[in-house]
C-alpha cells in the first residue's frame, strides 16, 4: 500500500513500527559499495591500515552523534526533518538550506545510479544505459509507495549485506596475510584526519532526512533506545564497509584505483558469486539511492507547500516530484562521462560545508533554545510565531558557512587556512562549533516567541 503522508503531521493513531527498524535501516543501508571506496580513499590517498581504521571509526562516532540527535526529532514531532528548519529560519527561510539538500540529494542519486545501473546491466546482460534506466524505474516506485516500503527494504538489505560481506571478509581471510596488513602502521597526523573527515562527512549527510524515517515511530517511544538504533545501525554498517574498503585497497595497491567494482567483484572466485556480489551491489545501491530520491522528494514537497501554504500532498503530486526527481537523477548520470561524474562528486561534497552550519543550528535551537517546545501548526503558517523569514536564525547560518570556507579543501575550492592542519579539511569541526557557539551566543537577538511546549495539530 502506497503511503499517502508527506510533509504533514503523523497523528497517534498512525503511528507504528519498532526502534529495531531503525537499526536495519541505517545498517542495511550502508553495507555498500560506495562506502566500501569510501573507505578505500582513506589508503588509496596514502595513509596506513591501522590508523585509518582507527581515524574512520572516530568520524562515525562524531558524525553518527549528531545524525542520531536529528533522528529524535522523528518520533516527537511526527515531521520529516527539513520542514522541522522552518522553526529556525522561517516559513520561507528554509526554501534557502532546503534548495541546497534537493541538489545534494539529486546528485548523489545520479552517482549511485551509474555504479547501479553498471551492475544491473551485468545482472540482466543488458546496456549500462539500460540498466541505469531500470534502475531509476525500481527507485520510483519503491519512492512513490513510500515509509513502509522503506524500512521493509531496509531489513532486507541487512540480510543481503550481511550475506555478501561475510563472503567477502572470508575470500579476503583466505587469502591474505593479515599480520603483514597489520605491520601497515605509521601514524601521521594529515592522513589520520582525512580518515576521520571521511566518516564523518559521510554521517552528516544523513542529517537532513534522518527523523524522514523514523516520524511513524509512536511519540513516546525512548529517545535512548532510538538514538542507539540509530547510531549503532550507521556506525556498525559503514564501519563494516569501510573496513573492506581499506583491507581491499592495501591489498590491491595501485590496482585498485579506477577499478573499484571489478576488483571487489573478483573477489567472488567464481562466474556464480560475482554475478551474486553484483546483485548484492545493485540491491545496497536500491537501499541508498532510496533513501537520497525519498529525501529529495519531501525536501522539494516542502519547498512549493512553504509558498503555497499548503499541509497535505495529492497522490498525484506525490508521483509526479518523484519521477521528476529521479528522472533529473537518471539524466545526469546517462550524461556522465567518467570525469565529470568525478567533478560532481567534488560538488556535492563542497555542498555538505552549507549543511553543517544548518545542523548545529536545528540542534542547538530544539534541545537548548526552544527545549523540544514546537509549535507544529505555526510550521506551515507564516503568519505565525515563527514567521516568513528569521533573519537571526538566516544571518548565523551564512556567517557559519562563511567560517568554514578558509578551511575547507576540496579540488573546487582551497581555503587559504588547511596549512594549519597540513592541508586536510576539518571545516565540519569549526563550522559546526562556530555555529553553535555563535547561535548559543546570541540568541538575544532572536525576536520569536516561542512556545513553552509543544503545540500539537488539532
Amino acid at each position: 500500500m502506497a503511503e499517502t503522508r508527506s510533509i504533514d503531521y503523523i497523528p497517534d493513531n498512525e503511528r507504528h513500527g519498532h526502534i529495531f527498524s531503525q537499526f536495519t535501516l541505517w545498517f542495511g543501508g550502508n553495507l555498500q559499495i560506495t562506502a566500501i571506496v569510501t573507505g578505500a580513499l582513506a589508503v588509496v590517498l596514502g595513509g596506513d591500515v591501522v590508523w585509518s581504521l582507527i581515524g574512520l571509526l572516530v568520524g562515525q562516532i562524531l558524525g553518527a552523534g549528531v545524525m542520531s540527535l536529528h533522528a529524535l526529532q522523528g518520533p516527537r514531532l511526527g515531521l520529516p526533518q527539513m520542514i522541522i528548519s522552518r522553526a529556525q529560519f522561517g516559513v520561507f527561510g528554509a526554501v534557502i538550506p532546503l534548495a541546497l539538500v534537493c541538489v545534494m540529494y539529486v546528485g548523489f542519486s545520479a552517482s549511485g545510479t551509474v555504479l547501479a545501473g553498471q551492475a544491473m546491466a551485468k545482472l540482466l546482460s543488458v546496456s549500462n544505459n539500460a540498466g541505469m534506466i531500470i534502475f531509476s524505474a525500481v527507485i520510483i516506485v519503491i519512492a512513490v509507495l513510500g515509509y513502509k516500503v522503506i524500512h521493509k527494504l531496509g531489513k532486507l538489505a541487512s540480510l543481503v549485506g550481511v550475506l555478501a560481506f561475510a563472503w567477502l571478509f572470508v575470500s579476503l581471510l583466505l587469502s591474505t596475510d593479515f599480520a603483514t596488513i597489520a605491520q601497515n602502521n605509521h601514524f601521521t597526523l594529515p592522513n589520520f584526519l582525512l580518515a576521520v573527515s571521511l566518516s564523518s562527512s559521510w554521517q552528516i549527510a544523513f542529517c537532513p532526512y534522518v527523523s524522514d524515517y523514523s516520524r511513524y515511530l509512536p511519540r513516546n517511544v525512548s529517545g535512548k533506545k532510538t538514538f542507539f538504533a540509530v547510531f549503532s545501525g550507521t556506525v556498525l554498517g559503514t564501519q563494516a564497509s569501510m573496513t573492506l574498503g581499506v583491507i581491499t585497497a592495501a591489498i590491491a595497491g595501485s590496482a585498485f584505483p579506477g577499478h573499484e567494482v571489478s576488483y571487489i567483484v573478483g573477489l567472488g572466485k567464481n562466474e556464480m558469486m560475482a554475478m551474486v556480489i553484483y546483485f548484492a551491489i545493485c540491491f545496497g545501491k536500491i537501499t541508498f539511492t532510496t533513501l537520497n530520491a525519498y529525501g529529495s522528494f519531501m525536501s522539494l514537497t516542502t519547498i512549493v507547500s512553504g509558498f503555497r501554504q499548503q499541509v497535505t500532498l495529492s497522490t498525484k503530486c506525490r508521483v509526479i516530484f518523484v519521477v521528476m526527481m529521479v528522472a533529473i537523477s537518471c539524466v545526469i548520470a546517462l550524461l556522465s562521462e567518467p570525469a565529470f561524474l568525478k567533478h560532481f562528486t567534488h560538488f556535492l561534497l563542497f555542498l555538505l560545508a552549507f549543511f553543517v552550519p544548518w545542523s548545529a543550528i536545528s540542534l542547538c535551537d530544539y534541545y537548548l533554545i526552544s527545549r523540544q517546545s514546537v509549535d507544529i501548526p505555526a510550521l506551515f503558517d507564516p503568519k505565525g510565531c515563527y514567521g516568513y523569514w528569521n533573519f537571526y536564525g538566516i544571518a548565523v547560518y551564512v556567517t557559519g558557512v562563511l567560517i568554514q570556507l578558509p578551511f575547507i579543501e576540496n579540488p573546487l575550492f582551497h581555503g587559504a587556512l588547511t596549512w594549519m592542519f597540513a592541508g586536510n579539511d576539518v571545516s565540519w569541526i569549526i563550522g559546526w562549533v562556530g555555529t553553535a557557539l555563535l547561535y548559543l551566543g546570541l540568541h538575544k537577538l532572536d525576536r520569536r516567541a516561542l512556545p513553552a511546549q509543544t503545540v500539537y495539530p488539532s
